[in-house]
């Protein structure tokens, strides 16, 4: 899904955050590769995992700075 989000021109800019249970290297490094925004490893425990959830859209919200939009061709 990553490769076709960031594979195309119309999708490209669209902020992906991998939310994932994976801490091995080689997947922090592929998605990087692919074009991931963010690689968070999600809580184990819920309200770990609903806190971890609500920082991370507080930092879209509010820090983030998104490129502007694409002129329509």
């Amino acid at each position: 899904m990553l490769r076709q989000i960031k594979g195309d021109p119309a999708l490209r800019t669209i902020p992906v955050v991998m939310l994932t249970s994976s801490r091995e290297e080689s997947d922090l490094f592929q998605t990087y590769d692919l074009g991931v925004n963010a690689y968070v490893v999600k809580p184990v425990e819920f309200t770990s995992f609903v806190e971890a959830v609500k920082v991370l859209g507080q930092f879209w919200r509010s820090s983030n700075e998104s490129p502007p939009a694409a002129p329509l061709t």
